[in-house]
């Protein structure tokens, strides 16, 4: 990968990028091709001009004056087609390849294990699949095509200078090592100086996606001083990366244009002196040649120029093409559809770690029956969430084997599998869309009549009413335009209408109000009726109706029974959690 070598370029990775050119062939080609007959007609124009001068100034010649001014105007025209062209269709070319790259990276990071996006901030992924894929693009519309015109460019006007005077082509030559040196080293700098900017940019979108996030918690507790301090200083050490650039910047440009003047003066010296003395050279040639040579010289700077951008867009695809490599999915070898399940769920002793070496689940075994509710209780890090993250399988296990109706749900599709098991979080999310668009997740299988039955029967549909647009309010970003108890409604109607075989409740009502739990408890008694259901709580009071409640302690089942039995059990865990809490009811 490029960001492990200190080359200026990393050949390997641009022939990756590369490939993703080859549905636009004919385009690519159009663009070379453009290239090409860019550089014969720049030529033309200094190589009329010197026709001019001495087949029509210098002798005077008024009507060779007007058909040579003809020509010099047909090839501006003929060149400026060429180049709006060779812009456009260049330009267009890098929008592809980048839509086709960014499509790709979004469904390789769909397939990511819910571990990555634990570890992974979100603002590096932002940065990764917005601002560094666009920069990709100015590989193509700026870097790579630019760098071989104004090369073919060099490569054509030193053969057209070798043809009408070897000497004082080897004049412009002697000059041209030094400059071909600097561009080498500004090259090497350069690259390294943008590794770090693209490094910056992406923790300056880190922190500032988080704080404005959790702004609600920097303000409580008044670090607003404290997370501005630490934001100037990761500001101040991006400033400090693109003035790295700037200085580099700044030493190689005057150098390279001082060294184009010096060439000028070369030329009108040693040519001027050919021209007084011996007449071997003419005053058009002279004049060709100091355009011959800026022409030679301004790509060099240009290409250094360009050669920035493309160095930015190869530090760019090597950070894209860094996640695409990621290998961070959930293995979805099975081959069995999921579809219309009874609920059979067994777990054999499951063994899983988020941590190696450090358990989470140690060797839980338990049944679910068809339609049998079951209740999962315990302290906060007893392991009760891990599971349903496990039966959904956003993790894979250690060791063990979990199965949905006497199958692995391993031999189950993913896709399939998941589509039988709802899930209400205790955090709720939901999407800048729609309450409608937040409850059908755009299932089209889902119609509008549908949503507004489910939501009658849970009894919501009264608040949604109230709504500006009803079903078609605009909750905002992470809905933030309802309460919380709003927003858990919200998502156990989604949870409804996708009408699924096994229902998982993880601390449902864990953040809502009074009249909001009554109404979750009403519809949990209708959509759990008959239909294989998990609910996670910390409110014993709201498993009392559960056929079966496990009770966890420190990844292992220390209890299993109803209400009753549990509560029957000498200083049982169950009981003496319902005992603290109903005494904790009572005082309050």
């Amino acid at each position: 990968m490029a960001g492990k070598s200190g080359n200026a370029f990393d050949f390997d990775l641009f022939k990756r990028l590369l490939r993703y050119t080859q549905p636009y062939k004919l385009t690519f080609y159009f663009v070379a091709i453009a290239a090409i007959l860019l550089s014969g007609f720049a030529v033309a124009r200094p190589y009329l001009t010197k026709l001019t001068i001495d087949e029509s100034i210098v002798p005077k010649d008024g009507d060779n004056l007007l058909l040579y001014v003809g020509l010099m105007i047909g090839a501006l025209v003929l060149e400026v087609v060429c180049q709006f062209s060779f812009i456009f269709f260049a330009n267009w070319l890098g929008q592809q390849v980048v839509r086709d790259i960014r499509v790709n990276l979004f469904e390789h990071m769909l397939n990511f294990k819910k571990q990555y996006y634990d570890k992974s901030a979100v603002g590096r992924l932002v940065t990764r699949a917005v601002s560094d894929i666009e920069t990709i693009a100015s590989i193509f519309s700026q870097g790579l095509f630019m760098i071989i015109s104004d090369l073919l460019k060099m490569l054509v006007v030193l053969g057209v200078m070798f043809f009408m005077s070897w000497k004082l082509t080897l004049l412009v030559l002697a000059v041209l090592p030094f400059i071909l040196y600097a561009t080498r080293v500004f090259q090497k700098k350069m690259k390294v100086a943008f590794e770090e900017v693209r490094t910056q940019v992406s923790n300056l979108n880190s922190f500032v996606q988080e704080r404005i996030t959790g702004m609600k918690i920097v303000q409580i507790f008044g670090r607003e001083e404290t997370e501005y301090e630490r934001f100037k200083d990761i500001n101040d050490k991006h400033r400090n990366a693109w003035v790295r650039t700037v200085w580099y910047n700044s030493i190689f440009f005057p150098i390279a244009e001082i060294s184009s003047s010096i060439t000028i003066g070369l030329i009108v010296w040693f040519g001027g002196l050919r021209v007084v003395e011996s007449n071997t050279l003419s005053l058009g040639v002279i004049i060709m040649f100091i355009e011959l040579a800026q022409m030679l010289f301004r790509p060099l700077r240009q290409i250094a120029d360009k050669f920035n951008t493309l160095q930015m867009g190869m530090v760019a695809a090597n950070r894209v093409f860094g996640i695409l490599d990621t290998e961070s999915t959930i293995e979805n070898n099975g081959t069995k559809e999921a579809k219309n399940l009874v609920g059979e769920i067994q777990f054999k002793d499951v063994r899983f770690s988020y941590i190696e070496n450090e358990e989470v689940l140690k060797g839980i075994s338990f049944e679910v029956k068809a339609g049998e509710t079951i209740a999962i209780v315990g302290a906060t890090g007893a392991g009760k969430s891990t599971i349903i993250n496990l039966l959904s399988r956003f993790y894979e296990i250690d060791s063990g084997s979990i199965s949905v109706d006497n199958i692995n749900i391993k031999d189950f599709t993913l896709k399939s599998l998941r589509n039988e098991i709802a899930v209400v979080l205790q955090d709720v999310f939901l999407f800048a869309d729609t309450i409608m668009s937040n409850i059908t997740l755009n299932n089209e299988s889902i119609t509008e009549a549908e949503v507004i039955e489910a939501a009658k029967q849970i009894g919501v549909n009264k608040f949604i009413e109230t709504l500006p647009n009803g079903y078609y309010y605009n909750v905002k970003e992470r809905g933030v335009m309802l309460s919380s108890g709003q927003r858990q409604l919200i998502a156990f109607l989604r949870a409804y209408v996708s009408n699924p075989s096994i229902l998982v409740l993880d601390e449902a009502t864990s953040s809502v109000d009074s009249y909001s739990e009554q109404l979750i408890q009403e519809a949990t008694d209708k959509i759990t009726k008959g239909r294989t259901s998990i609910v996670i709580a910390h409110r014993l009071a709201t498993v009392k109706k559960a056929d079966k409640i496990i009770v966890m302690d420190a990844g292992k089942i220390v209890e299993i029974g109803n209400h009753q039995q549990l509560l029957q059990q000498e200083n049982g865990y169950y009981r003496n959690l319902y005992e603290v809490q109903f005494m904790q009811e009572e005082e309050a």
